[in-house]
């Protein structure tokens, strides 16, 4: 074998000395650390992912409640505003001037339609 270097000599006693420096008390597993359960960083994710949540759903419920409904048309008049009712009743040509309508049945009056609308065929 060959001498070894001064330098390796060197390496071989540091390393020696070293591990001189460490017993069984040092080789022991270390006590798990001590202090806040909560550390700053688990507190901040889970702030954070809170927010996010909290984010999303104001975004569902915005878009949910705020897409208005279509509007819906207002209700047909009963009768068309543009046509006035009949004023008086005209004679009936089919009988006596004096003969009246029987109280049981209502008395006719002429179909009212709309505008642009064909009168009903006879």
């Amino acid at each position: 074998m060959s001498t070894p270097s001064p330098t390796e000599e060197r390496l071989r006693a540091a390393l020696d000395a070293r591990a001189r420096l460490i017993d069984a008390h040092d080789l022991s597993p270390y006590r798990p650390p001590t202090g806040p359960a909560w550390g700053r960083r688990r507190i901040r994710r889970v702030v954070s992912a809170v927010a996010v949540t909290v984010a999303a759903a104001a975004a569902v419920a915005f878009l949910l409640l705020s897409g208005s409904p279509e509007p819906q048309p207002p209700a047909p008049p009963a009768r068309d505003p543009r046509t006035s009712p009949p004023a008086t009743s005209a004679p009936s040509t089919h009988g006596s001037p004096t003969s009246e309508p029987s109280p049981t049945s209502p008395p006719e009056s002429p179909p009212q339609n709309g505008p642009g609308t064909t009168p009903p065929a006879r």
